[in-house]
């Protein structure tokens, strides 16, 4: 990891400092992504087989998982393994219910109600990976708030193994969720196949769920047609900022850093500290924990271009971590919630020395799909308001209308739009001729 002195710094060299690994964009991936897509629009399911024997190298009889499967799927996890996947979803659904919006209504004027109604979108569609290891909790951050929010129909989409099936916990995780359909299928192919539909895989309206590069960029490119589908968020490699004052563990400290940079090559891990000894100690810290590591190789490889960040105070830390605008970020110091008011950007936050940022990953109850790549700054992370839209209604009443008309009048002749300004006065010109 890299030692900065932030003081040291000028203003580009503090924006390279907080420079994220190169998203792999490269025109490369951006064709032959298009490609793919352009594949499963023109052949459906018959190219859908074809990407998953050359890509996921299986072959696929049926592109759906069949009613037996997720029986045996049940059968063959590990009853404790089921039994945590209960548990962090019954915490997930707490959260998120008690979180979810609701409809409302305020008479913004005498005789002028305006309401807010809530709808959820009719078919989502939901990507979980399953890359270097399965991912059932991810199949629960998004399956709980779907079913909360009221989805006519739910799809899921996870890579099939060589044998020609879905990990099974995956499988149970989403059958317990309520999804609807799980199908076969993985990388740029799913996408695709979600967003514009095929005789098997029904076509989405929005599509959720993190992935790998190429998922990253299918997304991008259906969300940006016309007949494609909307998306979660922009997504990006895993990252995480931690902020330790002079009290934090090092091994706490490095043990979260390292549970962000097992995730992959590209992930990117800093640390933010006033005190040279806490840098000091987590990164002796860090180099022996990650020797014992099974991913140790992939968790190098994001170390090698993650910081450690000497500030002169926490509130320049904070002024940091903003800057940044991590995907996590942990609080490793005395007061965390002394900090709180002063965050800005940040997917999730995690308090204090026994805050872990896997609790948050499995069933503390919030949401793992996050901003990252600095799109915390406008984003948020998944929760039932991303399976919903919100649509206004309002009713004024003739009197309501003799009280606002005036002012839209005014804004309309303002607008110079004299069909919109006519609207109301015809109107306030009959209620006259009434009254």
């Amino acid at each position: 990891m890299k030692w900065i002195d932030w003081d040291l710094l000028d203003e580009p060299g503090r924006s390279a400092a907080l420079a994220r690994p190169a998203q792999a964009r490269a025109a490369e991936l951006r064709e032959g992504t298009a490609r793919i897509i352009a594949a499963v629009r023109a052949r459906g399911d018959e190219a859908l087989r074809e990407l998953s024997a050359k890509y996921d190298r299986c072959a696929l009889a049926g592109l759906e998982v069949a009613e037996d499967e997720f029986v045996d799927a049940e059968a063959a996890l590990d009853p404790a393994l089921k039994a945590a996947i209960r548990e962090a979803a019954g915490r997930i659904e707490a959260f998120h219910r008690a979180a979810a919006p609701q409809a409302m209504g305020v008479d913004t004027a005498p005789g002028v109600r305006v309401e807010r109604m809530l709808r959820a979108i009719q078919r989502v569609g939901l990507y979980v990976p399953a890359g270097s290891a399965p991912l059932p909790s991810t199949a629960l951050m998004l399956g709980v708030p779907a079913r909360i929010a009221g989805c006519r129909e739910v799809v899921l989409c996870s890579p099939a193994r060589a044998d020609g099936r879905c990990d099974a916990a995956v499988l149970y995780a989403a059958r317990l969720t309520g999804v609807h359909k799980v199908f076969k299928l993985g990388g740029a192919q799913a996408i695709a196949a979600m967003a514009y539909g095929t005789a098997s895989v029904p076509k989405c309206d929005k599509l959720f769920g993190p992935g790998n590069a190429w998922v990253t960029e299918a997304k991008l490119q259906v969300s940006s047609e016309p007949d494609g589908a909307a998306i979660d968020m922009p997504a990006g490699p895993s990252e995480v900022l931690v902020i330790a004052d002079a009290q934090a563990n090092p091994v706490h400290v490095a043990a979260d850093l390292l549970s962000q940079a097992e995730h992959g090559p590209d992930s990117q891990v800093i640390l933010v500290s006033e005190y040279a000894a806490v840098l000091d100690r987590a990164q002796m810290e860090v180099e022996r924990q990650c020797a014992g590591l099974p991913r140790a190789e992939i968790a190098r490889q994001a170390l090698a271009q993650s910081r450690l960040i000497s500030v002169s105070s926490l509130a320049q830390a904070v002024e940091v971590s903003n800057r940044y605008a991590p995907e996590h970020l942990i609080l490793q110091v005395a007061a965390p919630r002394s900090l709180l008011d002063g965050i800005e950007s940040a997917g999730s936050v995690f308090l204090g020395a026994w805050t872990p940022e896997s609790v948050g990953d499995y069933c503390s109850g919030s949401n793992h799909v996050l901003p990252t790549y600095g799109h915390a700054r406008s984003h948020s992370g998944v929760s039932v308001a991303s399976y919903l839209k919100q649509i206004t209604v309002q009713e004024v009443s003739a009197d309501g209308l003799r009280g606002i008309g005036p002012c839209t009048a005014t804004l309309a002749a303002a607008e110079q739009l004299e069909a919109h300004r006519r609207a109301v006065t015809l109107r306030l010109a009959e209620l006259e001729s009434m009254s």
